[in-house]
């Protein structure tokens, strides 16, 4: 059995006792399955991959008043631009070039400090499809069971001697059906009735949107058996790009999937008209000049899309049943410190 290392706490070393701690030597073939793999089921899938930038002139993840990141700013040569937070945009972009829709594997960068939950650096694995909500949810559902399937018959042994017991990676490597899902006001309903005066700390309530807490995520995974989709969060509380629900008012066409310490993959539906953007964009009460090219694409080229990210860092978290994300890294990068390496 092995511990977490937790050697980012000692960031001038940790490069020398990594080299002979198991865990990462174990977090590395875990690296290598998931790229491997991911390659191997979007080519069944007919997806291609798409090298994209690590610069953006278009943030899009830190934009809802529920996020909890911030952007990365960068002067190049005098221009002013971003460290791609995701490149969720470009992949809407890249389905305009292709069948299916396109995916990819890249780092991402937030502002904000590292934690328990977050990393400054992380790998992303995105996709954008040709389809609506459901469709990305299917896509989603079966990415998960097929990466844990695969985690099972190449490293379920390792994986077993290394952290005990592995029965959570292979209860979803053998799911059947659809993963459990539940609206955000179902959510709040659930916790209601067993928090009721406490929800606060459950939900966090704002001026015209919700969005639920650390701790809420925690609660509902309890009730869930540790898996869950959360849909159609309030319109204000997600990025302005999402599609809004007209069966539920006051949502948006959004889903977060809970595993391991929380959320660990959103997706969601976009407009896919100019009409739809420029509204949603008034709403939000943003800019739209950064976005002129993004809204310029909607007005020439009107698609249904939908994508998603999932942290990879989070997903190893859940597979190594890990605490603490920091523990997900090879190469320390927190913000506001000096790198060794």
């Amino acid at each position: 059995m092995i511990k977490e290392p937790n050697t980012w706490k000692e960031p001038e070393i940790h490069y020398i006792k990594a080299m002979d701690d198991p865990w990462f030597k174990l977090l590395v073939k875990l690296q290598n399955l998931l790229s491997i793999e991911t390659m191997k089921f979007y080519e069944e899938k007919n997806l291609v991959t798409i090298h994209l930038p690590v610069t953006t002139g278009s943030i899009s993840s830190p934009m809802g008043r529920g996020s909890d990141s911030l952007p990365v700013k960068v002067n190049l040569e005098g221009i002013d631009t971003y460290l791609a937070d995701s490149m969720q945009f470009l992949l809407e972009y890249g389905c305009r070039l292709t069948d299916n829709g396109v995916y990819y594997i890249m780092p991402s960068f937030r502002g904000e400090k590292a934690d328990s939950r977050h990393l400054c650096q992380f790998y992303h694995s995105e996709a954008e499809i040709i389809g609506n909500l459901d469709d990305i949810i299917n896509l989603v559902e079966e990415y998960i069971k097929y990466l844990s399937k695969k985690i099972v018959e190449k490293l379920g042994t390792e994986l077993k001697k290394a952290i005990g017991d592995i029965s959570h990676v292979e209860n979803i490597a053998n799911y059947n059906g659809h993963f459990p899902r539940i609206t955000f006001n179902e959510a709040e309903k659930e916790l209601k009735q067993i928090y009721g005066d406490d929800i606060n700390k459950y939900i966090e309530y704002n001026d015209g949107w919700r969005n639920i807490t650390r701790l809420g995520e925690k609660e509902i995974l309890k009730l869930h058996e540790g898996l869950v989709w959360i849909t159609n969060y309030d319109i204000l509380a997600v990025p302005f790009y999402q599609k809004y629900d007209c069966n539920i008012k006051g949502t948006t066409k959004n889903a977060d999937l809970l595993m391991g310490i929380g959320e660990t993959v959103g997706c969601g539906e976009r407009h896919s008209t100019y009409d739809e953007l420029i509204n949603s964009l008034k709403y939000h009460d943003i800019n739209k000049d950064e976005y002129e090219w993004y809204i310029n694409m909607k007005k020439i080229r009107p698609l249904n899309t939908s994508g998603f990210g999932m942290g990879t860092e989070r997903f190893f978290m859940w597979v190594l049943k890990s605490n603490d994300i920091r523990n997900m890294q090879i190469c320390l990068r927190f913000n506001g410190e000096k790198t060794i390496l």
